[in-house]
C-alpha cells in the first residue's frame, strides 16, 4: 500500500489552491492512496503484445487547404445585408446570456 505523507499532501494542496479541515486532509489522503494502489495493480498486468487503442472508430481528421474563397461577397456587401445594425463595421446582436 502506498503511503502519502503530510509533506506529500500538504505540497499537493498548496498546489491546488484548496482549502481543508484535518479530517478532510485524512479522507483525501486515504483516496489518493487508494488511487495509487489502485495505478499499482494496473502496473501489475501482463500488457505485453497488445496493441495500443488511440481511437476506436477508426475516424480521421480530414485536412482542406486553408484558403479564402474569392467567390464570395465583399465585407461591406455583407455588412449592408444587417442593415441598421451595423456599428463600426460590426453587427449588433442581442444579448445571448
Amino acid at each position: 500500500m502506498t503511503h502519502i505523507t503530510t509533506e506529500t499532501l500538504e505540497n499537493v494542496i498548496s498546489i491546488s489552491a484548496l482549502e481543508f479541515t484535518p479530517a478532510e486532509k485524512e479522507r483525501v489522503a486515504a483516496d489518493i492512496e487508494n488511487i495509487l494502489d489502485y495505478i499499482d495493480q494496473m502496473n501489475e498486468l501482463d500488457t505485453d503484445g497488445v496493441e495500443p487503442t488511440y481511437q476506436v472508430t477508426d475516424l480521421q481528421n480530414v485536412w482542406r487547404e486553408d484558403a479564402v474563397d474569392e467567390t464570395l461577397l465583399a465585407r461591406d456587401e455583407l455588412l449592408k445585408t444587417a442593415g441598421e445594425n451595423v456599428t463600426q463595421s460590426q453587427v449588433k446582436v442581442p444579448k445571448v446570456l
